[in-house]
């Protein structure tokens, strides 16, 4: 007999059990699929090469202060060539800034995230151009002429791959003037960091970044280093070296670097740094994902294995009628090469979209996980591991014995049953086992949404819409381009529905670059136990900035438009900021002075300045409001106009973003305005990375319980009917059927409790095991715990219903007479 024949009869008789089937080609799709989908993104996003040239030898310099709550400090010019001269680990040291530009010459005028460097950067990151060249050091200098490269995304979504572009004159428009460049290259399509930017432009176009401020400011930090490695030298030369140049500089310099401040400086590799925010979250549930497929292949084996049992009998009589164990053997393989079979194709249907979903998901996270595919590589791993699967579940199960056939036809079965029983229970515990870990996580996940879903922020937020209007300058004096924005503010004031409009430094949640400033002051009649300075975040607003939020001033007067440049310098705290400087004392007309050594690179002038208000804490960075120490200036006194138009209305804010846009194009028709967003939604945005933790966590933890409960159900199921004949002899002696549906019930309940004991020492374990190495990870409470049990425990009755029904049901006289 043929072993194609024996897959037609293994069809035919799987047919008649439609449900064990679907349920075991769905089970392994979800375990095989989630894998597969997984490993893509893992190994896209985690593993994959860059398109750096020698990536290994690529690294990354990070300055941090932990004294002044800085991870990235970034570095200031004297510091990189304090730290770059006479190095003999690091061949070239290459530079990269942070700015925001409005391009005018590449289709509509837009704001976007660009990057200033030096000529080395380039070389230093090993990246080559599609079309035209790269920069140089023939690109530095204040007489260079402006030289623009284009990202490879920007250059294929935004211009279409027009190749035409090169040699095109172009005008950026940043805080500090407006400058001519060309477009002098492409840039292959390569991983953008540190930030997703759009255009790298030569220093010159930046003219701040070649001022004498910046240039002898060792304090005025915002350029990221890079580093590329000499021939023989190892990163740990490269770490060693770098650490006692910048020791000595630190000694060098105490004055700058205050001891209680802890500046240091680390070195890593660049593969390292662009995986560091998705490395935690994606190996997480690269974990989860592997506890899903155990949880699959568990449930799998107790279904086939409960099949086979179930058989004991027929296979009893076709050895009886002269079956050999190895065509026993066969037609068992056929079964489980269909059910294994059918289970890894339906993986491969399942991981397409799932690759896609979870793409978008990494996203969040990585820009490498972009335009990601399916990698077959895992599926054909995974089709393997079904195939030995099959194998597995083939030749484990006893035969009946060829000398002692009639074995299986009398009572041999039922101690059979007996030990197939056990290993079903191991199987259905450690289901058990592995859905209370996911359960276990996706409750924090759930519990920290929860909380940040629930808090509300200290200000009006859903009726608030926030504008980006960046500074154009481009023709104008600073007289013009003030009266140019306050022609907008006033226009977008007299429309109807609009009760309030201001101007602000940065839009809540949002702007994290602007929102994250702070300066050291000093504090007339405050002094700290240290004897250091305060430090407060800074902030410049327009008047009626707290009214258009709805935050009332507790103490004093808000700005007016009276409060301008060679008047009275003014300011308004924050409230904790002013139980801080004088608890328990009036904190109006007293003077605060900045002192902080960077104020005098970035235009903010250190004269002393009036407390005339105190308001609420308006902490428009963290979603989890948090004590502000902030100091608000009026923006007529401090930089002019700020780049962020607020509007509140009493109607649907969208509405107005069509005729706002009208005024300011009326106005100036060069003029961007961009992001038009209400703080709600702004909010809703920032949450969506933690929304989508939740649902994907939360989601494993569903499958996963449901695998569970299919387990623990069969289990049951398989126990009942090998029980018949004692369930007939209790009900014939008197037992009620409530006795019977109890023994079921606590046969369930029981599996769970253990599963969920294991659960507790595994999750445990694991959780301090990973926190030892990842510090963000938030650690599961009692809480999580105890909802997770509660979860599998009602999971467990409610799968351990419908067997104990079936057995209270036994008919003790059919039970009896069938034995």
């Amino acid at each position: 007999m043929s072993f194609v024949h024996d897959l037609k009869v293994a069809a035919r008789s799987l047919s008649r059990v439609p449900a064990l089937w679907i349920t075991v080609a769905l089970t392994l799709a979800l375990g095989i699929g989630a894998n597969a989908a997984i490993f893509s993104v893992v190994r896209a996003v985690l593993l994959r090469p860059l398109a750096n040239q020698d990536e290994d030898r690529l690294l990354y310099l990070r300055q941090s202060a932990p004294g002044l709550n800085q991870e990235n400090a970034t570095f200031s010019v004297p510091e990189i060539k304090d730290i770059g001269s006479n190095l003999k680990s690091i061949k070239e040291l290459g530079t990269f800034s942070e700015v925001d530009f409005t391009v005018v010459g590449l289709g509509t005028p837009r704001e976007i995230p660009a990057g200033v460097v030096d000529g080395n950067y380039f070389e230093v990151m090993g990246l080559h151009p599609v079309i035209g060249r790269l920069l140089t050091p023939a690109d530095d200098g204040q007489n260079a002429a402006g030289a623009v490269v284009l990202t490879y995304n920007f250059w294929r979504n935004s211009l279409h791959s027009d190749p035409s572009v090169l040699g095109k004159n172009v005008r950026l428009e940043g805080p500090t003037g407006a400058r001519s460049a060309t477009v002098v290259g492409v840039l292959e399509p390569s991983v953008p960091y540190p930030v997703a930017t759009e255009i790298i432009a030569n220093l010159v176009t930046s003219p701040h970044h070649l001022s004498a401020t910046m240039v002898t400011g060792r304090e005025h930090r915002m350029t990221e280093v890079f580093a590329r490695l000499s021939p023989n030298a190892t990163l740990d030369n490269a770490r060693a070296e770098i650490r006692s140049v910048y020791g000595a500089m630190v000694s060098a310099h105490p004055e700058v670097y205050k001891p209680e401040d802890h500046y240091k400086i680390d070195v890593t590799r660049m593969h390292e740094q662009i995986n560091s925010r998705a490395n935690t979250i994606l190996w997480i549930l690269f974990a989860a994902s592997g506890l899903l497929f155990v949880i699959a292949s568990s449930n799998v084996a107790n279904l086939v294995l409960a099949r086979t049992v179930r058989r004991e009998s027929e296979l009893a009589i076709r050895s009886a009628l002269g079956a050999s164990n190895t065509a026993l053997r066969r037609s068992l393989l056929a079964e489980s090469l269909i059910l294994c079979g059918s289970g890894a194709v339906a993986a491969v249907a399942l991981a397409i979209p799932m690759v896609a979903v979870l793409g978008r998901y990494a996203s969040r996270f990585s820009v490498r996980a972009n335009d990601l595919t399916l990698d077959f590589s895992l599926v054909w791993f995974g089709v393997g591991l079904a195939l030995i699967a099959a194998i597995f579940l083939a030749y484990i199960p006893r035969l009946p014995s060829a000398d002692s056939p009639q074995g299986g036809l009398s009572g041999r079965g039922a101690r059979v049953a007996g030990g197939s029983s056990r290993r079903l229970r191991i199987f259905a515990v450690t289901q058990i086992a592995a859905s209370f870990v996911l359960l276990a996580g996706a409750c924090v996940l759930m519990k920290t949404l929860f909380v940040l879903e629930q808090t509300r922020p200290p200000f009006a937020s859903n009726n608030v819409l926030a504008v980006n209007l960046p500074l154009m300058s481009y023709g104008k004096t600073p007289l013009q381009v003030d009266a140019f924005y306050q022609e907008v503010q006033r226009r977008v004031a007299a429309l109807p529905g609009v009760e309030r409009v201001s101007s602000g430094f940065g839009t809540p949640w949002r702007d994290d670059r602007g929102l994250s400033i702070s300066f050291q002051f000093a504090a007339e009649g405050a002094k700290r136990d240290n004897g250091q300075d305060f430090r407060a975040k800074f902030r410049v607003v327009s008047p009626g900035f707290f009214d258009t939020f709805g935050v009332p001033i507790q103490e004093g007067r808000d700005f007016k438009d009276s409060d301008r440049d060679r008047t009275e310098r003014v300011v308004i705290i924050s409230q904790s900021l002013a139980k801080l400087l004088y608890p328990g004392q009036d904190a109006l007309n007293r003077k605060v002075q900045w002192t902080d050594g960077v104020i005098k690179f970035v235009g903010i002038s250190p004269e002393p300045r009036r407390i005339i208000a105190v308001v609420p804490d308006f902490d428009d960075e963290n979603i989890i409001p948090a004590p502000a120490m902030t100091i608000y200036e009026p923006v007529e006194q401090e930089q002019g106009w700020t780049g962020r138009l607020f509007v509140r209305s009493n109607q649907d804010a969208y509405s107005l973003v069509p005729t706002i846009t009208k005024i300011v194009h009326d106005l100036s028709a060069d003029q961007p305005v961009e992001k038009a967003s209400t703080l709600g939604d702004v909010r809703a945005e920032v949450l969506t990375p933690d929304r989508l933790n939740a649902i994907v966590f939360g989601g494993f933890a569903a499958v996963a319980l449901l695998i569970s409960v299919v387990g623990v159900a069969g289990v049951l199921a398989f126990s009942v009917s090998g029980r018949t004949r004692e369930f007939g002899i209790r009900m014939a002696m008197g037992a009620l059927p409530r006795n019977i549906l109890t023994i079921v019930l606590v046969e369930g309940v029981v599996m769970a409790g253990i599963g969920v004991a294991a659960g507790v020492a595994i999750g445990f374990a694991v959780s301090r095991i990973v926190a030892s190495y990842v510090t963000e990870i938030h650690q599961p409470g009692s809480l999580a715990f105890i909802a997770s049990a509660v979860a599998i425990l009602c999971a467990a009755v409610i799968a351990s219903a419908v067997p104990a029904v079936r057995a209270a049901r036994v008919d003790a006289v059919e039970a009896l007479r069938s034995e």
